[in-house]
Formats: C-alpha cells, structure tokens, sequence
C-alpha cells in the first residue's frame, strides 16, 4: 500500500513535507534473512528504540533535488554544493537524524516501505559498470563517462519509494548530502545510496568522503524549519 501524499500546510513551503514525530538515537533492528553476508534482506517487527527519544519538527523536500516530480535528480555535486544550493533556496541542508526520521517514519521502518528490502519499490540494485575516473573527471571525456554510468530515474517514477511520510526516493536514485551531527571524520555524510547494490536503507550511512567530493551518483534534498503551530 502505497503511504498518502503528505498534505500541504502553513508550516511548510508546498514543495515540502512536514515531519513531525520522535527520533531514536540507537535502535536495534534484527536481520531474519540476509542477501548478502554483509547486506539485511528481511527484518524482523519491530524496530525496537533503545536509545533516546528526541522530538523533532521540520521541513523537507519531498524530491531529490532539483525537488521536481518527474525531473532527473541532479548528480556530481559536492557536499559544499549542495549546501550553497540550499542556501540559495532559503532553506538547508538536512541534518544525518532528519533524513532518517522523514525516511523510517513513526515506526523506525528499516525500508521506507517497510522491513523487506524491495527493488520492485524503489530504484536499487542494479548492476553498477566500473567506474573510469580518469574519463569521469576529465574535460573531455567527463560528460560521456557520467552518461555510461548514470541510472537515475525520474523522480516520483516508482509510486511505491515514498515513506510513511510521504517523502519519495530517500533510497536508491542518488545518494543523498546531509550534515553529519558528529562532525567526524567530517561535517559531511550520506544517506540513502544510490540505484547499485549498495546500503539502501533509512539507518545507515557514509561518512569517509571529506566535503569537497564529488562522484557519478552523488546529489541531495534539502530541508528547512517548520513554522511555528
């Protein structure tokens, strides 16, 4: 069943969906059935929180940006782009524990559509080409080296990649920028993955790329801070 749209409210622009609910600094979730040695396929219900409860209240995009239904999201950006490029829109960029919270929902899903890990839902495991990174950050060759690699789909595509939220393609289609709260090893960190057969889920994250890179499948969403009730 696929989650209603989230409504639109004063709290938010109307490009954006409020989240309003309580995020866990740890939970437990437990693997039932693996796809990988190092990959969960099923896991068990529920989600249980063993770490705090934290009350969160914001906006965020409900696409990868450029946040348009139907657009392709944008990719080759750097954690410093995409914060600028928020910044440009009077909003930022979202926070590690905000995109987790606006994918996993109120019930701390491990999917943002559930606890099986599903690529019928959203774009993932598709077999990812090696990656030539001379061509790729060449002049010449860049744009016809991306072009090879480049799996995206439109965003909004797959009706069923959208959370208990209703925030679509938090996983798959591009990895996501966010700010890492830990500020270690950088303030940078990623979230989502991309159409590859990679993390694909709303907990884990990617934080050994210092701010300044930039690669094929890397793009972001951006959030803001809701109006007061």
């Amino acid at each position: 069943m696929v989650p209603p749209e989230a409504p639109v409210t004063d709290a938010c622009p109307a490009d954006m969906a409020l989240i309003e609910g309580s995020f866990c600094t740890e939970v437990t979730q437990t693997c039932d059935k693996k796809r990988h040695p190092w990959q969960c396929a099923e896991f068990a219900k529920p989600t249980v929180c063993t770490g705090k409860e934290e009350p969160r209240r914001y906006c965020i995009d409900r696409y990868e940006y450029p946040n348009k239904k139907g657009e392709l999201p944008v990719v080759m950006q750097s954690w410093y782009d995409a914060e600028r490029q928020c910044k440009a829109e009077h909003k930022r960029l979202c926070k590690d524990s905000e995109w987790t919270l606006a994918c996993e929902g109120p019930e701390r899903l491990p999917f943002p559509y559930g606890y099986v890990r599903n690529a019928q839902l959203c774009p993932i495991d598709k077999p990812s080409p090696k990656v030539n990174e001379k061509r790729l950050f060449s002049k010449k060759h860049g744009a016809e080296e991306l072009a090879r690699l480049d799996q995206r789909e439109r965003s909004g595509e797959r009706a069923g990649c959208v959370s208990p939220y209703g925030v679509h393609d938090l996983t798959g289609n591009v990895d996501e920028w966010v700010v890492n709260e830990s500020g270690h090893p950088y303030s940078s960190s990623l979230k989502g993955g991309n159409w590859g057969e990679y993390r694909n889920a709303c907990r884990p994250a990617t934080r050994g790329h210092a701010e300044g890179f930039r690669y094929y499948q890397m793009g972001f969403r951006c959030c803001a801070d809701a109006k007061a009730p």
